[in-house]
């Protein structure tokens, strides 16, 4: 437990220090946020703002985690450096999205083709290699089993899932992208996302198939307290930079930390055996994503608009709502749908009976 504690608190210690030193660096070299003429009209007094903040929070995930190695003498493995690549791979894709956006003052960075096909080259390496490096329990870092909160019976092969593992890459690092849309939005839902997988992951550290004897209610799971320190090192990260990201914001995390974010999480969820519970842990992303989703076929189908604007957080700025009173209930939304998710972990393993 104490190297979980000591990667979320060097990560907070660095993003709360780092981001302003980050903040005056960006402003110096003009890298400020530009903002969509057609959102709404609040908007425009952020333009300026310094953007790709993820860098920081990139950063301070990677001390946080490799800190915890080096106090404590732990040996990596490869489940935490699967993620760790995941999301340092994907933050790299957004970084030279917000580069482009900035170098040439337009509020789009990368085309679509070449986004997609950044997020896809990332998370194919990753789902190739995850079936590989396996332990001698015989346990590869990710299963090629679909799991909810644990692995069941349908296999995909390894083929299928690499093909699983950029959907799952693909839609939660978008997801994260499109509910970074205002001052402590993503940060907040990220850290309790987060927050969260700590408890998941060290829970199945404690009930692991390995340390004790294999019944119903132990976990498959490879490295279970590796990925808890790299989610502990996140959610340290994430608030940190909340402080300075909180409304009125001093800094954007960008598409460096929404992307990066989302691959952290697609990475963990796959490694602890519980992809489709992240739907329900992560049911913000969830509803921003299918706002959009709706209002594209929506329009594109029968030329009419269900939200004023998506994501559907802008739906509501549109309609009159302050800002701050959208995030804090966004947030609301966000912590109701992770207790919802840790609920039905727990429930779970309670129906599967006593380890004694």
């Amino acid at each position: 437990m104490r190297n979980v504690l000591v990667a979320a608190l060097v990560s907070l210690i660095v993003s709360l220090l780092g981001t302003p030193f980050a903040i005056r660096f960006f402003r110096a070299r003009g890298y400020g946020q530009l903002i969509r003429d057609d959102g709404p009209t609040t908007h425009h007094t952020k333009r300026g703002t310094p953007t790709m903040g993820g860098t920081v929070i990139i950063a301070s995930t990677l001390l946080g985690y490799f800190a915890a190695h080096a106090v404590f003498l732990r040996g990596f493995t490869a489940s935490g450096l699967l993620v760790i690549g995941l999301m340092t791979g994907l933050g790299a894709v957004g970084f030279l999205d917000d580069f482009i956006k900035i170098r040439k003052q337009r509020s789009l960075g990368l085309t679509a083709t070449a986004k997609f096909g950044g997020q896809a080259l990332v998370a194919i390496a990753f789902g190739v290699m995850a079936t590989h490096f396996v332990n001698g329990h015989r346990l590869a870092p990710v299963s090629t089993h679909l799991s909810f909160v644990r692995d069941y019976g349908l296999d995909f092969g390894a083929v299928i899932l690499v093909v699983w593992a950029y959907f799952m890459v693909a839609a939660t690092s978008n997801g994260v992208n499109l509910t970074d849309g205002l001052d402590g939005l993503a940060s907040g839902a990220s850290c309790m996302v987060f927050g969260a997988y700590v408890i998941i992951a060290f829970w199945q550290f404690g009930n692991n198939c390995v340390n004790q004897n294999p019944v119903n209610n132990c976990y498959q799971v490879r490295d279970p307290l590796d990925v808890a320190i790299i989610a502990a090192a996140a959610m340290g990260a994430c608030f940190g930079f909340l402080w300075w990201n909180a409304s009125p914001a001093r800094i954007f995390m960008g598409d460096t930390g929404s992307l990066a974010l989302g691959g952290a999480l697609a990475g963990i969820a796959m490694t602890t055996h519980t992809e489709l519970l992240l739907i329900v842990l992560g049911g913000l992303y969830v509803v921003e994503a299918a706002s959009v989703i709706v209002q594209v076929i929506a329009f594109r189908f029968f030329r009419r608009r269900v939200f004023n604007m998506a994501p559907v957080h802008h739906h509501f700025e549109i309609a009159g709502w302050n800002e701050n009173t959208v995030i804090v209930r966004f947030w609301i939304i966000a912590g109701l749908a992770v207790a919802f998710g840790l609920g039905v972990f727990y429930a779970e393993f309670l129906s599967k009976g006593s380890l004694r």
